[in-house]
């Protein structure tokens, strides 16, 4: 819960921290040296009421560094084909698709009154514009986008972060403008960033990469390294994922 951050530590180290938690295993936190603009929660600031519900899980961040839209998520996992929990995370998904599309229109409009000219977006223009150009989504997405991302990919049409329909909605959204910053860097398989914390996986590297970075063309190409560094995975009583990492 909020309340519960152990924020005095980050500060006494000079950061700034802006959270969205809960009791229980939801919610999501920014640290940054500088202080962020336009700090927001959830999907309701662009979506409304049809969003509550959605917001009831604490997974969605956002602020602004340096002209940088940066989104920080933690995706549903799923739980089980066919699941309500499952249901819900490709309803999620799509929410995400359209929250970055009024995002884009929102910053069409922004740009627009700092000029001299009246730019007026039609109802076809609203609901198809790219999202910002200056955008980076990062977190937990709880998938595998590609086969090379499961240490092994037999049968995974019928397990939880791969299956096609939560890939599928995935790709819809990356479709909008983003690509995978790891990717630009690393194209071979074995790569992983969650380890199950049975069967010795992490040890014997049976893991999955399902914590992504994304960033839009103008990003993509200022990114000179991206990586996952298992290091924080080999402490004692670790998180069974291992932080991602990009320099732009």
């Amino acid at each position: 819960m909020d309340e519960s951050f152990p924020q005095q530590p980050f500060t006494d180290l000079g950061y700034h921290a802006y959270i969205s938690g809960q009791k229980s295993y939801n919610g999501v936190a920014m640290l940054s040296r500088e202080s962020l603009s336009e700090v927001s929660t959830g999907f309701t600031p662009l979506l409304g009421e049809r969003a509550i519900d959605l917001d009831e899980q604490k997974r969605v961040i956002t602020g602004v560094l340096d002209g940088v839209r940066i989104l920080n998520l933690y995706v549903p996992n799923g739980s089980s084909i066919g699941s309500e929990k499952y249901a819900y995370k490709l309803r999620w998904l799509e929410a995400l698709r359209d929250y970055l599309q009024v995002l884009g229109v929102r910053s069409q409009k922004s740009e627009a009154a700092s000029t001299p000219h009246t730019v007026r977006l039609s109802a076809h223009v609203e609901a198809t514009h790219p999202i910002p150009h200056a955008l980076l989504i990062c977190g937990d997405f709880n998938i595998a986008l590609e086969d090379i991302d499961i240490h092994d990919p037999t049968g995974r049409e019928k397990m939880v972060m791969a299956t096609d329909l939560e890939r599928q909605a995935l790709q819809a959204v990356l479709d909008l403008g983003l690509a995978d910053a790891f990717r630009k860097f690393t194209l071979e398989g074995g790569n992983f960033s969650w380890w199950d914390y049975r069967a010795a996986a992490f040890r014997r590297n049976l893991g999955w990469r399902i914590d992504h970075i994304y960033l839009t063309p103008a990003l993509y190409t200022k990114a000179i390294a991206c990586a996952i560094d298992p290091a924080p995975r080999k402490l004692e009583q670790p998180s069974d994922h291992a932080p991602v990492w990009v320099e732009l």
